[in-house]
C-alpha cells in the first residue's frame, strides 16, 4: 500500500524555505501548499454527506464503514482520536498526490530530497501527474543514466503537525471505495504516521505503519468483518504476499549484483537477464495462482530500480516491528512507547535497538 507519510508536513515551512535554502524550490514548495489547501478544502465533516440526499447510497455505505473503522483505531488500535478521517473529498483524480523516485542504473538505493521539518525522503510528490512526469524527465536529462518511476499514492500522512479540524487528513475518493480489510489497513496505516516519526527515515517509519496496518487489519477482520469480506481480503492478500516475496526476492538478487564483482558491462547484461526472468515468473504467477490477475500488470511493465528502492522502504523493517509488538506483550501502549523512544535515537543505535 503506498504512503506519503512527509510530504504535507513539508507544509508547515513552506513560508519560511527560502530564508534558509535559498528560492530554488520556492514552486514545489508552492504547488506542495495550494495542492494540500485543496484538498482540505474539498473535504465536508462525514455526517454532511450522510444527511445529503444527493450523496449516492454506495458511498453513504462506505463512509459508514469508514467510521467503523475509524472508532475501531482509537478503541482498539489505539491510536490518535482526532478529526483524521472524519471528513471525505472526492478530488475529481484518481491519485491524491503522484510520487517521483529515481536510482542510479546500477543501485537501488533510491535519491533523497531533504526538507525542513521532515528531513531527508526519498520521493517527491506532486498533485499534478504532467508536473510530476516533467519532474522525472528532467531528472533524467540530468542524469541519462538514472532511473525514475512516477506513481499515484491515493493518501498521504501530514503526521497530525497541521493545526485546526480543517486541516486533518480526510477521506478521498481515491481509495474510499477499497475492499473493506484494504480501507481498514490504509487508514490503521496512515493513523499510525501520527504516533511516531522518525527525521529522515522512510524505512523505519513507513516498515512501522506497516507493520500496524498488517496486526490492525487481522484484528478488525476477524471481529467485524463479514465472512464475505474476509474471504475477498485472503484472495487480495494472497496475492499481495505472492508479489512481495517475487519482488523482494529479485530485489535482494539485484542487490547482490550491483554490490559484487564485475565490470558495468557484466552488470548490465545480467541485470536485463534478472529483469527477463521476473517478468517471466510474474506471468507464471498470473497463469498458475492468480487466475489471470492483472492488477500488477503495470507494476512489472515498469519495473526499474526505483521501483524496487520503494519496495524495500514499505517492507524492510516490518518483521522487527512485529517482533518488537510480540515482545510488548501485543499491548499497543507499550508498544508505541518503544517505538516513539527508538524514533528519537541516532539511526545507527534505532537499527541495532530493533529486535
Amino acid at each position: 500500500m503506498a504512503s506519503l507519510a512527509a510530504l504535507g508536513v513539508a507544509l508547515v515551512a513552506a513560508g519560511t524555505v527560502c530564508l534558509t535554502s535559498g528560492c530554488s524550490t520556492i514552486g514545489y514548495y508552492a504547488q506542495s501548499a495550494s495542492g494540500h489547501l485543496a484538498l482540505v478544502r474539498a473535504a465536508k465533516p462525514v455526517p454532511e454527506w450522510l444527511a445529503d440526499a444527493q450523496t449516492p447510497p454506495a458511498l453513504k455505505a462506505r463512509l459508514e464503514l469508514s467510521q467503523r473503522i475509524r472508532d475501531f483505531a482509537v478503541s482498539e488500535l489505539k491510536e490518535p482520536d482526532n478529526a483524521s478521517y472524519r471528513r471525505y473529498a472526492d478530488l475529481q483524480r484518481g491519485a491524491a498526490v503522484w510520487n517521483v523516485v529515481a536510482a542510479p542504473e546500477l543501485s537501488l538505493r533510491l535519491q533523497t530530497w531533504c526538507f525542513p521539518v521532515v528531513g531527508c525522503v526519498g520521493y517527491r510528490g506532486y498533485y499534478d501527474r504532467a508536473t510530476a512526469d516533467a519532474f522525472a524527465h528532467d531528472l533524467r536529462a540530468q542524469d541519462p543514466g538514472l532511473e525514475t518511476s512516477v506513481y499515484g499514492v491515493p493518501a498521504y500522512s501530514t503526521l497530525g503537525l497541521l493545526p485546526g479540524d480543517m486541516f486533518a487528513d480526510p477521506l478521498l475518493n481515491t481509495f474510499i471505495a477499497y475492499p473493506e480489510g484494504e480501507l481498514a489497513r490504509l487508514i490503521f496505516h496512515e493513523l499510525a504516521h501520527q504516533i511516531a516519526y522518525a527525521k529522515g527515515d522512510t524505512v523505519f517509519n513507513e516498515s512501522f505503519a506497516t507493520a500496524v496496518e498488517r496486526i490492525g487489519a487481522q484484528r478488525w477482520l476477524a471481529e467485524h468483518a463479514s465472512p464475505q469480506a474476509r474471504e475477498e481480503y485472503e484472495r487480495f492478500d494472497s496475492q499481495r504476499r505472492d508479489f512481495r516475496a517475487l519482488t523482494m526476492r529479485y530485489r535482494d538478487l539485484l542487490d547482490a549484483l550491483y554490490n559484487g564483482p564485475g565490470s558495468e558491462a557484466d552488470k548490465r547484461s545480467a541485470k536485463a537477464t534478472l529483469m527477463r526472468d521476473l517478468r517471466a515468473e510474474h506471468e507464471a504467477l498470473k497463469r498458475e495462482r492468480w487466475g489471470g490477475y492483472s492488477g500488477y500488470d503495470g507494476w512489472f511493465a515498469r519495473a526499474n530500480n526505483a521501483a524496487f528502492g520503494v519496495l524495500a522502504a514499505y517492507n524492510g523493517l516490518v518483521p522487527n516491528f512485529e517482533r518488537l509488538f510480540e515482545r510488548e506483550g501485543r499491548n499497543f501502549n507499550r508498544f508505541y512507547t518503544e517505538v516513539r523512544r527508538l524514533a528519537a535515537l541516532p539511526l545507527a543505535e534505532r537499527r541495532h535497538a530493533l529486535p
